[in-house]
């Protein structure tokens, strides 16, 4: 995700304060209820935990099961994008222990009713959390089904201040879940450390388009509406997941080695905003270089006619609104680069906790600014003559930034959205790389992009195995200097520049500084997340 000013603009601020629906597959429901359990396991069946324990977002995600696959189905009743939708969705899951009673994470409207295992189970609602009691407790290691039936959600407004969740827009709706907002549309183990597959099936009036994410397996029409079924086969967090309906145009590009693209937009903007899109084929081929296959079935871009002040890289299928698209290429096409590095750092390689936010926007920062370097687009693009002279910036304002946001792998908090994407994670962690890459080696660096994406493909990762892998690439134990750069409160001494310094700044000053930083985030002329 990219949120706030590009990269040129916070390029400018810190210098200037320096100097200055199929079912769900057969085979996963067939032999999972009626197996016999001793009467010890019954008795010792205890409640799941309402939340992962995730430091930011204690709450998030759910504890005692772990999801294989989910089968959700949307309706969208009118041609109407501030409407209430409802649906239902059938999550195929694994308990990891005597399950007795269990959570989804939930903040829609309502719910009609809940199955487990094909028999009705209690319910309530405590929160954001749906606390559901199945008839029998679930034994450990056994897999079982949970249909929510009848669910319902109501979209917010796009011309709000950085509306995150189920987003309505002039033509339509999106999804903008990252990073605890899809279950306000629908019920989820909401935490990028459970992934799963997806079938999505959206269903609207007949002259509408419903597109999610993954590939488009059939599309039939009956009654005046229309249902399109998409089937993400790979791995997908809950935040990641897109789901759009509305007057939108879907086009489809000449696929690159394989991998088919294709962009949505509203209709009636069709014909200025595909032109712009289509530099992502090329895009596609620059990243694939870089670091190797991509990971998905497919690739494309979403545009949306609203203020949203971010971009966000949802799963085979980024999200970027008419402001940004209106943007100059030099400006647009690095930001474009850095939501398709998301697909590898992010979205296939997904964020264990949300600490290691860094892994996902450090990366995407790192390839947006060496993307414009590669175009000759650097200096125009950022107002720095190259990259070393952009990192000397950053360098010279980190102990500022790491004060007022935390460490680079260990934001404060999350309060808001912005304290977790905070400065510090995207120019801090690509800082961090920079140093990485200063003390191995161009060689083994790139090889260890290489090695990141392809080990934990599909996967959920933290910093401590980024760190270990690293070693192991590098032949170096680098966990004593990963360790200051990620965790440090003060900023270790830069490797191959010795020169390079640290501007010292009393509190007053480092609080101005970092007030500086972040409020022009918060505004919109061609930012990204």
């Amino acid at each position: 995700m990219r949120r706030g000013r590009t990269v040129a603009a916070m390029s400018k601020i810190i210098n200037g304060r320096l100097t200055g629906a199929l079912a769900v597959s057969t085979a996963v429901l067939v032999g999972i209820a009626g197996s016999v359990t001793p009467a010890s396991a019954a008795a010792s069946a205890t409640p799941g935990s309402a939340g992962l324990g995730d430091r930011l977002y204690p709450l998030l995600g759910n504890g005692g099961y772990d999801v294989t696959n989910y089968n959700l189905r949307l309706n969208h009743p009118a041609k109407n994008p501030a409407q209430t939708v409802n649906g239902s969705v059938t999550i195929s899951a694994v308990a990891t222990q005597n399950l007795s009673r269990f959570n989804l994470d939930f903040a829609g409207n309502s719910v009609g009713s809940v199955y487990v295992n094909g028999k009705a189970a209690t319910f309530s609602r405590s929160g954001e959390e749906l606390v559901i009691t199945p008839s029998a407790y679930l034994p450990k290691g056994k897999g079982f089904w949970v249909t929510v039936n009848n669910f319902t959600a109501t979209p917010v407004s796009a011309t709000g201040d950085a509306p995150e969740g189920f987003v309505a827009t002039k033509d339509g709706t999106v999804l903008a879940g990252q990073p605890d907002t899809s279950h306000n549309l629908f019920p989820s183990n909401d935490h990028p450390r459970d992934k799963a597959t997806y079938t999505i099936a959206v269903t609207v009036p007949s002259g509408w388009k419903g597109v999610a994410s993954g590939r488009h397996l059939k599309t039939t029409t009956a009654g005046g509406y229309t249902t399109s079924v998409y089937r993400e086969a790979k791995p997908m967090a809950s935040e990641l997941a897109q789901i759009v309906a509305g007057d939108f145009l879907v086009y489809n590009r000449k696929a690159v080695d394989g991998v088919q693209i294709r962009d949505v937009v509203p209709r009636r903007l069709s014909s200025q905003l595909l032109t712009k899109a289509k530099a992502e084929r090329a895009q596609l081929t620059y990243m694939t270089k870089k670091v190797g296959k991509y990971p998905f079935e497919n690739y494309g871009s979403l545009v949306i006619d609203a203020d949203l002040g971010f971009a966000l890289e949802t799963q085979t299928l980024s999200l970027y609104d008419t402001g940004l698209f209106g943007a100059p290429a030099y400006i647009l096409n690095p930001i474009m680069v850095h939501e398709l590095a998301h697909q590898w750092f992010g979205d296939s390689v997904a964020p264990k906790s949300w600490s290691d936010v860094w892994q996902n926007e450090g990366h995407a920062t790192w390839y947006e600014l060496l993307y414009a370097a590669d175009t000759k687009t650097f200096k125009k693009y950022t107002g720095f003559a190259d990259p070393d002279a952009y990192f000397k910036s950053v360098y010279q304002a980190s102990d500022m930034l790491r004060a007022e946001y935390g460490p680079v792998a260990r934001p404060k908090g999350s309060a808001s959205v912005w304290d977790v994407f905070n400065p510090n994670v995207y120019a801090g962690g690509a800082l961090a790389l920079y140093a990485l890459k200063q003390k191995i080696g161009a060689k083994k660096f790139a090889k260890l992009e290489r090695e990141w994406v392809r080990k934990y493909r599909g996967k959920s990762a933290s910093t401590q195995d980024f760190i270990a892998l690293a070693s192991k690439v590098s032949g170096q134990n680098l966990k004593p200097f990963l360790t200051r750069w990620l965790y440090g409160t003060k900023t270790p001494a830069m490797p191959g520049h010795s020169s390079w310094k640290v501007s010292s700044a009393s509190a007053a000053s480092t609080t101005a500084a970092a007030d500086a930083f972040i409020v022009p985030l918060r505004q919109h002329m061609a930012d990204h997340h």
